[in-house]
C-alpha cells in the first residue's frame, strides 16, 4: 500500500510540482552561480549593490514583501556576511543557486535562505526567508558549521535525476500532511534540523525547544523528538498543519542530491487539542493553538532514492500570507 500510495504522490509531483526549467548562458556554469551567489552575499553585507549583474526588471522579495533592491530588509541590515554555516545549493539546467546560512544582520545572528534566478547571467528573482527570534543557544551551535554530507557530492552509482529528486521532496510534505511517513522513503539514519534544532532522532532524548506547559505534554515531545524522520510523521504531531501550500520546488542540485524548496505552511489555528498516536502517557497535545503561516526553506538530501537529512528553517507570517511567488 505504502509503495502505491508514493507512487501517486510522485505522479502529482510529475505533472504539477516541478518548476519550469530555462536554460542559462553556456558560460554560467556551478562555479559561475556560485560565485554569483558569493558576490550577491558580499554586497548585502557591505549595503551596496554595485557590480552585481542584476536585471533590469528583477524581482526580490524578503519574507515574501516585494522590496528595493539595494535599499530595503537585508541590504540595510546585513552587517556581516557568512563565515561558518552555509549550504550552497546549485542549478545549472534551472539557472539558480540558493544558499542556506548564517550570518549577522545588526550585529545579531540571521539564519537566511536565499534564492537567486539568473537569465542570460543576469539575475532576475532574488528571494530572501530570515528568522532570528527561534535561534537559541542550542541551534547556533549547531550552526556553526553544515553537517558534513549536505556538501558532498553523491557518488554518480546513487544519485537521482532532477524530476525523480522533486518527487521525493514532494513525497516528504506528502508524508507530512497526512501523517503516513512510509509515504516518503526515508533512510533509516535520516535527521531533520529546524532553525538549527535537531527535531528527529536525538538520543539520548532532548527537550523539544518550545515547552507546552505541562511535564505530561513536554515529555511526549520529548519522546517524539526521539523518533526518526518516518515514525515521527505517524504519530500525528504535524497535524496542526492545515496545508503545505505552495511547495515551490525552487532549486535542484543532482551532482549534491539537493533540493531547496521553499513551502507555504499554513496553520489555521486548532480549536482543540491535535490526536496523537502511539507516545506513551498522552493521547492528544496543544499544538497550533494560533493561526499563522510560516515561509519557510527546507534543503533536502538524497542519496539513492532516499532521504537522508532535512535541513530547514522559517519565518512565521501572518495567516494568509501568500509567498509572493506564487504566480
Amino acid at each position: 500500500m505504502a509503495s502505491i500510495a508514493f507512487a501517486l504522490a510522485t505522479t502529482v509531483a510529475a505533472a504539477g510540482a516541478a518548476p519550469a526549467v530555462t536554460a542559462v548562458a553556456p558560460e554560467c556554469d556551478r562555479a559561475c552561480l556560485t560565485q554569483t551567489m558569493d558576490r550577491y552575499l558580499s554586497a548585502l553585507a557591505r549595503h551596496d549593490a554595485a557590480g552585481v549583474p542584476f536585471d533590469r526588471d528583477a524581482r526580490f522579495t524578503e519574507n515574501t514583501m516585494p522590496l528595493k533592491i539595494g535599499k530595503e530588509g537585508l541590504w540595510v541590515a546585513a552587517s556581516e556576511p557568512p563565515t561558518g554555516f552555509r549550504i550552497d545549493v546549485v542549478d545549472v539546467p534551472g539557472g539558480a543557486v540558493g544558499t542556506m546560512a548564517l550570518m549577522k544582520a545588526w550585529g545579531n545572528p540571521v539564519l537566511v535562505s536565499v534564492r537567486l534566478k539568473l537569465v542570460n547571467g543576469r539575475i532576475t528573482e532574488i528571494e530572501h526567508v530570515l528568522t532570528t527570534n527561534a535561534l537559541r543557544p542550542a541551534s547556533l551551535a549547531n550552526l556553526a558549521t553544515p553537517r558534513p554530507e549536505l556538501l558532498a557530492d553523491v557518488p554518480a552509482g546513487q544519485r537521482s535525476d532532477r524530476q525523480r529528486l522533486i518527487n521525493i521532496a514532494d513525497a516528504y510534505f506528502e508524508a507530512a500532511e497526512r501523517a503516513q511517513g512510509s509515504l516518503a522513503p526515508f533512510a533509516a539514519h535520516c535527521v531533520r534540523h529546524e532553525n538549527g534544532m535537531q527535531t528527529t532522532s536525538n538520543s539520548p532524548p532532548a527537550p523539544w525547544p518550545v515547552p507546552l506547559g505541562s511535564k505530561e505534554a513536554d515529555e511526549a515531545m520529548k519522546y517524539i523528538g526521539s523518533l526518526n524522520c518516518d515514525a515521527q510523521l505517524d504519530t500525528h504531531v504535524m497535524d496542526y498543519i492545515g496545508r503545505l501550500w505552495p511547495r515551490r520546488y525552487e532549486v535542484v542540485d543532482e551532482q549534491k542530491g539537493l533540493v531547496f524548496a521553499f513551502p507555504m505552511f499554513q496553520h489555521p489555528g486548532m480549536t482543540a487539542p491535535v490526536r496523537i498516536v502511539g507516545v506513551p502517557g498522552v493521547d492528544s497535545l496543544p499544538l497550533g493553538r494560533s493561526s499563522s503561516n510560516m515561509q519557510a526553506g527546507e534543503i533536502f538530501k538524497i542519496v539513492d532514492g532516499k532521504i537522508v537529512s532535512v535541513e530547514a528553517m522559517g519565518a512565521f507570517l501572518p495567516y494568509g500570507t501568500k509567498s509572493g511567488w506564487d504566480g
